[in-house]
């Protein structure tokens, strides 16, 4: 279900509608479970069962952890469901880069339990609800204070609201990634009067506008990205395409998370930011605290210090960075593009890391800081070309036609359109770097243009990029 269709937008108002007639703070959030549930299931229903199964074994055992004295069974129980987490994500993401190089898959028939487990499509959202279960489960062992209320919890009520952090619509397909410690103190009665009406409007505002016209008229022309097509395009049509598939992938995901927050805001839910604006990045460490921010932090908190972080010597956090990076990239998909994309970005904030106490790197000299933004901005839109072609060969092929093309001239059409969308990107960007310069008024008025354009300009419908994920 697609948060730009019609459907979406019934289904909603009808699940609003029931979760604030109802008094009970328990029938609210029994609502809210069921319409979540129901949301997931509407593509296909069948992958409920997994998400369920994950549910019940990360419920379950942060429970033993929440609940028990013995250190040793604390460890235990994490252990195995964090083990438990990894391998379900590890097997349905991943197993088509290995089984059939060892199970004949035309073989297996898709109506046998053993059939359907191989065949089975990649659940949606199985990253993120994954790497939710995780930090719940890593949370609760460090014994995190958050967590003392549900100490007092039965068994029932705790996997109630396990089910309903893991679920929760607004953020089950594609985050933000909210970690549990900040989640549960918020289950609760939600009251109608509450709601911040105008925050949620301008969230949802500029979200459906990223979304709906700028990225989805914006893949109509990043299309030609795409093998074999590129093939025949001048390294000029090829350069500007990259632009505007960097453009497009911010807004299609910032939109996204934009959509996310405020519609968490409705339910009385605050969901985290997931970017800050990263394009005006000055350096590539400075991009990953504004890009995909719960995705950075989490990988920060869960992964990189528990490697050692940056208190291990230089060599070793160099290396942390990378494997971190690394990892952070498979975690986008089974392709060794994204591997590639990962290490793209592990080996820049590397080979970025001794220079940024440089006098280059701290000045604030507008020249120097806009050659850094410069910088840093094409460094990132060549990276999303492993991103978008997820065939490594295909990826290179594209790079060694950008390097010597024999087309000459540009498409003029295509150019145009990407440099009118693109412009949106940039000024969206600029309107924060001079946010105190811009009066409420102006700002009033830009939330009219892009509820207007909304109306008047969606582009096709498109599904969002990180729902493959």
């Amino acid at each position: 279900m697609n948060y730009t269709d019609t459907v979406f937008l019934a289904f909603f108002a009808i699940a609003f509608t029931a979760y604030y007639l109802a008094r009970s703070g328990r029938v609210q959030v029994f609502i809210l479970i069921a319409a979540s549930l129901f949301f997931y299931a509407w593509e296909a229903p069948a992958l409920l069962a997994v998400f369920l199964t994950s549910w019940f074994i990360t419920g379950v055992s942060s429970y033993g952890v929440l609940t028990t004295d013995n250190p040793r069974n604390a460890k235990r129980y994490a252990t195995i469901g964090v083990a438990a987490n990894l391998a379900m994500l590890g097997f349905f993401k991943y197993k088509f880069l290995v089984l059939p190089h060892i199970v004949d898959l035309t073989s297996h028939s898709p109506n046998s339990l053993g059939g359907w487990l191989l065949l089975a499509p990649l659940p949606i959202g199985i990253s993120f609800y994954s790497f939710h279960g995780i930090s719940l489960l890593v949370d609760v062992y460090r014994g995190n204070n958050a967590f003392s209320a549900e100490k007092q919890s039965s068994v029932v009520k705790y996997l109630g609201e396990t089910l309903l952090y893991l679920v929760f619509f607004p953020q089950l397909i594609a985050g933000p990634i909210i970690k549990a410690k900040s989640f549960y103190p918020q289950v609760g009665p939600k009251r109608f009067r509450d709601i911040d009406y105008l925050g949620a409007f301008r969230l949802l505002t500029v979200g459906y506008f990223l979304k709906s016209v700028i990225a989805d008229n914006l893949s109509e022309q990043t299309y030609w990205i795409a093998y074999p097509y590129f093939q025949w395009r001048s390294s000029a049509d090829l350069l500007i395409l990259l632009y505007g598939y960097s453009a497009q992938i911010f807004s299609d995901f910032a939109g996204y998370s934009l959509i996310a927050i405020g519609l968490g805001k409705l339910l009385g839910y605050e969901l985290p930011a997931n970017f800050n604006f990263p394009y005006i990045s000055t350096s590539i460490s400075d991009f990953w605290r504004r890009w995909h921010i719960s995705l950075s932090s989490w990988l920060r908190d869960y992964l990189y210090i528990p490697l050692g972080g940056s208190h291990k010597g230089t060599v070793r956090t160099y290396i942390n960075l990378i494997i971190v990076m690394f990892l952070g990239g498979l975690w986008h998909g089974a392709a060794w593009s994204f591997a590639v994309w990962g290490l793209w970005h592990g080996i820049g904030l590397a080979l970025e890391r001794p220079w940024l106490g440089s006098r280059f790197m701290t000045t604030s000299n507008p020249l120097a800081i806009a050659l850094r933004t410069f910088l840093v901005f094409n460094f990132v839109t060549m990276g999303w070309l492993f991103f978008k072609l997820q065939n490594f060969s295909e990826a290179l092929l594209y790079l060694n036609t950008l390097a010597g093309s024999k087309a000459s001239g540009m498409a003029k059409p295509v150019a145009f359109l990407i440099a009118v969308y693109g412009s949106a990107v940039l000024l969206y960007h600029l309107a924060h770097a001079a946010k105190r310069q811009v009066p409420r008024q102006l700002k009033d008025v830009g939330h009219g243009v892009m509820l207007f354009l909304i109306i008047t300009n969606p582009g096709p419908a498109v599904p969002f990029i990180y729902f493959q994920f």
